[in-house]
């Protein structure tokens, strides 16, 4: 988990090291006595890396209190999976090919695999939050699950749909990412102790800078490079869903526009790249950025209501980081 962060991201996780390679203990053990036919799609699965965000956060939320949480380990994992497994199922349906520059389970081994192994890691990480024993973070997870698939069924029922408002664009990333952000930030402030003010606190914070996340990865979804984002540039509208960019270029130019045109025949690529042009040539993507800093603004202001230390040190740090990150 810790090989593909960067500098600053290390620095981030400095207070959680020790913590964070217990996760991924916890993640390689999933592998350990399995039937044969499940080691080489497990080994598959938690080899491709990750940032590790979500589960930091809940390590961090846990200790900024400064009292023992070992079961906050275990949520940090159960918190992995479960990120781990929506992605599984994000990718079938989306019908991608890559994540993370490698072939998705679906596009590596077939559909109807990459369903069952997602339900499988899915039941990996109920088994996790099971093992915290706190009813109320138990609760929280299984409303996350609620949230992150009716998030992918709100998307599903209004891809290629050009009249979407901005209040459901936020509703669906709330779901869709910003729901398990907050998870991880308030499970772990209460497995940590934090008292209900700090919980809340912490719930917002995960909240902010989840919704931040989200605005960036639309971002580049439309700037990024396909190499260092891991899937191609412009997959997002290839798959008729419209994000913040696509939104606004809509509200924009809501009748002679590029995206309406793509949506009303999918088959005109013309119609995509005239897209990406135009919102990679205005102003459109800064406006997008300065939408994912005020989200970060919150965050941090959030933090100083709460109790100074390392932890909340690289909370804040993390909040700056959201915005900065290149995949």
């Amino acid at each position: 988990m810790l090989k593909s962060l960067d500098a600053k991201a290390l620095r981030i996780y400095q207070p959680i090291t020790g913590e964070l390679l217990q996760v991924a203990e916890n993640l390689k053990s999933l592998r350990q006595g399995q039937d044969q036919h499940m080691t080489p799609l497990l080994t598959y699965l938690f080899d491709r890396g990750g940032k590790g965000m979500r589960p930091a956060v809940t390590l961090l939320a846990s200790t900024l209190y400064g009292k023992d949480a070992p079961a906050a380990i275990t949520m940090a994992t159960a918190v992995e999976l479960l990120h781990i497994a929506t992605l599984i199922h994000d990718d079938t349906v989306d019908n991608s090919l890559t994540r993370r520059g490698m072939d998705t389970i679906s596009s590596r081994w077939d559909e109807n695999v990459a369903i069952l192994l997602g339900d499988y890691v899915f039941a990996a990480s109920a088994t996790f939050v099971c093992d915290t024993n706190n009813i109320r973070v138990i609760r929280r997870f299984s409303e996350t699950i609620m949230d992150l698939s009716s998030g992918q069924l709100m998307e599903y029922f209004n891809g290629h749909n050009v009249e979407q408002t901005r209040k459901l664009y936020e509703d669906r990333i709330y779901r869709k990412t910003a729901s398990l952000f907050r998870t991880a930030a308030e499970s772990g402030a209460i497995l940590g102790g934090a008292p209900e003010e700090g919980i809340d606190a912490l719930a917002q914070y995960g909240y902010n800078i989840g919704m931040a996340f989200q605005i960036v990865d639309d971002i580049l979804d439309v700037s990024g490079d396909a190499d260092e984002i891991g899937k191609p540039v412009g997959n997002d509208l290839l798959q008729g869903v419209l994000t913040l960019p696509s939104i606004k270029l809509l509200e924009r130019y809501p009748t002679d526009n590029p995206v309406r045109a793509f949506f009303a025949n999918p088959d005109e690529k013309t119609h995509l790249k005239n897209s990406l042009k135009m919102m990679q040539e205005s102003d459109i993507l800064d406006e997008c950025h300065a939408d994912a800093e005020k989200y970060c603004a919150k965050a941090l202001r959030i933090l100083e209501g709460l109790p100074d230390s390392q932890s909340r040190e690289s909370l804040s740090i993390l909040a700056s980081y959201v915005t900065k990150r290149q995949r």
